[in-house]
């Protein structure tokens, strides 16, 4: 049985933060240390797609695995199965790892792949069960930006619905809130992991209508039918879901000032 496959995409253009995959956080790359995450992992092989040479050079340079793709490709998740199909084509499960995911908990890649062995679902992501403190700072946050951050209800493991939308709406959130605990809203982890078949499927669906007006390609696999398996996991030591920005970038370096340097040289 081949290895579960991790695909790193990692593009050169991005209309907020151009080059960001060789954007240094703390003195390394933005690429390496999305590709460290995915090394952690024993039993798996990675590999990053890139559309650009300079990021593949970059890699080569430090030994990471690299392939490269079609500029033309419209998505990460188009990337992953080129990537897949020219790096190991024997692969039945792959994950899609975004590429300025850094801090990405390796633990979440090992619960996205048990899941997809361990079940028949067609897609595995997780979410964190958020605190109301949490909560409350979603909240803050979306009043500046509100599309940021999503959220996802599951129903005995799989997920019905996602949405940019804090979901679900809680009327009684003030007893609920005295009773301690956590709330009941999760927060959608942007990884993927794919049996080869659904992701085959998945990128040749046409965008579907809520995929669309949310802006969240999941919906897509929802609207056709497939199956998303939900892992809930624990939020990583440094919270830095995505760099998007350079602004997100010094945030980072301030919260690895804070916390620590997980990457290893």
């Amino acid at each position: 049985m081949s290895k579960p496959l991790i695909v790193i995409p990692a593009r050169m253009a991005s209309k907020r933060f151009p080059g960001k995959p060789l954007a240094e956080i703390a003195g390394v790359s933005m690429i390496r240390r999305t590709a460290q995450v995915a090394a952690h992992l024993s039993g798996v092989d990675y590999v990053i797609a890139t559309d650009h040479a300079e990021i593949a050079a970059h890699c080569e340079a430090f030994d990471l695995p690299v392939v490269m793709t079609a500029p033309e490709l419209p998505s990460g998740s188009d990337r992953a199965l080129a990537a897949a199909e020219r790096f190991n084509p024997g692969a039945n499960i792959i994950l899609n790892l975004q590429g300025d995911a850094p801090f990405t908990d390796p633990a979440h890649l090992t619960a996205v792949i048990d899941r997809l062995l361990q079940s028949n679902v067609d897609i595995a992501t997780p979410a964190i069960q958020l605190s109301w403190e949490a909560l409350d700072k979603l909240h803050r946050a979306k009043e500046d930006t509100p599309f940021s951050g999503t959220t996802v209800i599951e129903v005995d493991g799989r997920a019905v619905w996602f949405s940019k939308t804090i979901i679900p709406a809680i009327r009684k959130e003030v007893s609920l809130r005295d009773a301690g605990g956590l709330s009941p809203v999760l927060r959608h982890i942007g990884l993927y992991g794919f049996r080869r078949a659904a992701l085959q499927q998945f990128t040749v669906l046409p965008q579907s209508r809520y995929e669309m007006l949310e802006g969240l390609e999941q919906l897509r696999a929802l609207e056709n039918g497939l199956s998303i398996g939900i892992v809930k996991v624990l939020p990583p030591q440094i919270s830095s879901p995505g760099i998007d920005t350079k602004a997100d970038l010094l945030r980072a370096e301030a919260l690895i000032a804070a916390h620590g340097d997980p990457f290893i040289t």
